[in-house]
């Protein structure tokens, strides 16, 4: 056993804390938008920290050390890059602020009110379908991980009867998601995502300052240029031999982060969960400093600091150590998952090692009770509901969604007992998440932005995706060394359905739909879901995304996400421009990586301060209109049958 009293008792009390906030939030879930959409009550820093966590979870964190151990900082490198597209499509509300206009409780719903009730049926099921194969592995990976992490044996006896510990954990934790959201629905899940986000960033800042003290930036160096010449993990210009996530990788991943925007469903509910459309696309800018901490700092050290032990002689004891266990796992993808987690047992301190080990219970539950509540809620809302002629009862609807749930979780145990994995986490969801994402993009950004789009385009665009993604995880399975990997199907899997959904389109019938009537807009507008705030000057700044629903301090915010974008975004191009003019030596981009370690530091310091002001803020308000306001038992998400576009035809 790996982990001291001290370290479980650590585990305990933060899985007590959590279940206690989830307690707390049952009595505020009384309809069924409250079960689906915290009765649209979130708040910006509730709603940007919650859906961080919930798109970090253990599995990513384990995804991201195996990536980075490949990579090293480099991604990092071309990600600075990245950051101005970010910046670009938080700032603007990108997708997020015409979505919630729309007040579509699922993004099939918006493709019934778009395009057809068949198409949302359509739509839902892939989206199902995708969602539930990529969230397949999610509790094997996991398992996996406290399994080799804590020392646990793979067996063990209960009662006379010998145990798979694997199906053990999987099972406890499981049912601790579950329990999350059949209390509060998402009101319990943003809650406690909250919680669970302050409580990991606060542990990522500690290990970083003790992997900083620990490990000096010279043995760093001897770890790090112990890497081959071509797959360097600190020059990001010679990296010609590393395999599967180089620049392509990266090319690709900053492609999808404007074509699929909102178009991975696995945290749908807080695309619907905010009190406003301004809050949301506030919520999408505070984005940028919410990672910080995250992908910025930790998930980028941690795996560096790996790769030194296992390959600096001074640490040969660890290494051997890590190296003797690995030796008893058969499979390569699964050595490369656990490589970053047993070298941080064999480092960290007693006391750390519990913190670290809370940090993956935490994150496990943060994106298993996010995703089951977005699979399962898809599959009645999208799937089952559009064939009724009437809506459910509350409480009928309530107890489909809860069954359907169940049932998600039912199947993701069964399918991580079965499925053997054989390649990296990160080009298996990219594979699998293109079965939806790989051509809902193109309909959602033309259904939000473009009048002609049609309901023939949707269906064009969606099925091509799909075909292709599909047809590249067969391909995958019955050709190991296949020259395209998962994440490449993605990238043709947009850029074909995006050709397709434009030329049906202008090919089909010039109608136009009406986009005010979408967008509750003009006429249609609801006052409730205006956001009114101080005024603040106008002129010569709307160009930077800021608009009359500003309040002063909302400008304050764009304006220092601007500076420090564009301040690395000048990093960037500085120095790439002088390594293509001349030889940029190891040692000054071991220094450029010092300095960009200590200065995200402290900036994560101050990041996760104001959030937690913030988020405290938005959590009382959150419990104030919950407490308080009048519930419209009619927002449901079903759609009668005479407004929808399968009638007009």
């Amino acid at each position: 056993m790996n982990l001291t009293l001290f370290d479980w008792l650590i585990v305990v009390v933060i899985s007590s804390l959590m279940i206690g906030s989830v307690l707390i939030t049952k009595k505020y879930m009384r309809s069924v938008s409250d079960f689906l959409a915290a009765g649209r009550t979130a708040g910006r820093y509730v709603i940007s920290l919650s859906q961080g966590m919930a798109a970090l979870g253990s599995i990513t964190i384990v995804g991201m050390f195996e990536m980075n151990y490949v990579a090293g900082f480099n991604l990092r490198w071309w990600e600075l890059t990245t950051a101005v597209i970010i910046l670009g499509i938080t700032v603007s509300g990108w997708v997020v602020y015409r979505f919630r206009e729309t007040r579509a409780l699922t993004m099939a719903q918006f493709f019934e009110i778009r395009y057809s009730r068949n198409f949302r049926i359509f739509a839902g099921l892939v989206a199902f379908l995708s969602g539930i194969i990529n969230f397949g592995i999610f509790p094997a990976v996991s398992a996996r991980f406290f399994i080799y992490y804590c020392g646990f044996p793979h067996y063990m006896n209960v009662a006379g009867i010998e145990v798979s510990t694997f199906a053990a954990i999987m099972f406890i934790l499981l049912a601790f998601a579950l329990f999350f959201v059949f209390t509060g629905g998402q009101i319990a899940v943003i809650v406690s995502d909250f919680l669970q986000g302050i409580f990991v960033n606060v542990v990522f800042i500690i290990i970083i300052i003790f992997l900083l003290l620990n490990f000096d930036w010279q043995t760093i160096s001897a770890g790090v240029n112990s890497a081959p010449d071509n797959a360097s993990l600190i020059n990001p210009f010679k990296t010609s031999q590393t395999n599967d996530f180089n620049f392509w990788y990266f090319l690709i991943g900053m492609i999808g982060l404007i074509y699929g925007k909102l178009s991975w469903q696995g945290t749908q509910a807080y695309n619907s969960s905010a009190k406003s459309a301004h809050e949301a696309k506030m919520g999408e800018v505070l984005s940028n400093w919410r990672n910080i901490p995250q992908w910025g700092l930790f998930l980028v050290l941690v795996p560096v600091v790996a790769f030194v032990v296992m390959h600096n002689p001074f640490y040969s004891v660890q290494a051997n150590n890590v190296n003797s266990i690995l030796s008893t796992v058969d499979s390569e993808a699964i050595k490369s998952q656990l490589r970053v987690p047993l070298v941080l047992v064999e480092i960290l301190p007693v006391g750390l090692v519990g913190a670290f080990c809370a940090v993956m219970v935490a994150a496990f539950i943060a994106t298993h009770d996010t995703y089951l509540h977005s699979w399962g809620s898809i599959l009645i809302q999208d799937v089952v509901m559009p064939f009724r002629n009437k809506p459910f009862t509350q409480q009928q609807h309530l107890r489909a969604l809860k069954i359907s749930i169940f049932g998600v979780a039912v199947f993701i145990f069964i399918f991580s007992l079965l499925f053997q994995q054989s390649e990296y986490i990160f080009l298996f969801f990219a594979i699998t998440g293109a079965i939806f994402a790989g051509g809902s993009g193109a309909v959602i950004i033309g259904g939000l932005y473009w009048k002609r789009g049609t309901t023939a385009a949707a269906w064009s665009a969606m099925i091509t995706g799909s075909v292709i993604a599909v047809g590249g995880i067969i391909i995958q399975q019955l050709w190991k060394d296949f020259f395209i990997n998962g994440q490449m199907f993605w990238g043709i899997a947009m850029a074909a359905s995006s050709l397709v959904y434009v030329v049906v389109s202008l090919l089909g019938k010039k109608n136009e739909f009406d986009m005010d009537k979408l967008l509750n807009r003009g006429k249609y507008e609801i006052k409730t879901d205006k956001q009114t705030v101080s005024s603040i000057h106008l002129k010569g700044i709307k160009v930077l995304g800021i608009g009359k629903g500003f309040s002063n301090f909302d400008k304050y915010v764009y304006y220092i996400s601007y500076i420090w974008t564009f301040a690395w975004f000048a990093v960037f191009v500085i120095g790439t421009i002088l390594n293509l003019s001349n030889e940029v030596s190891n040692e000054s981009w071991l220094e450029f990586w010092k300095y960009y370690i200590f200065i995200n530091l402290g900036v994560s310091i101050v990041v996760i301060t104001w959030f937690l002001i913030g988020g405290i803020k938005n959590i009382r308000e959150m419990f104030s209109k919950l407490d308080t306001m009048e519930r419209d038992q009619k927002d449901h998400g079903f759609i009668l049958k005479e407004n929808s576009e399968d009638t007009k035809r």
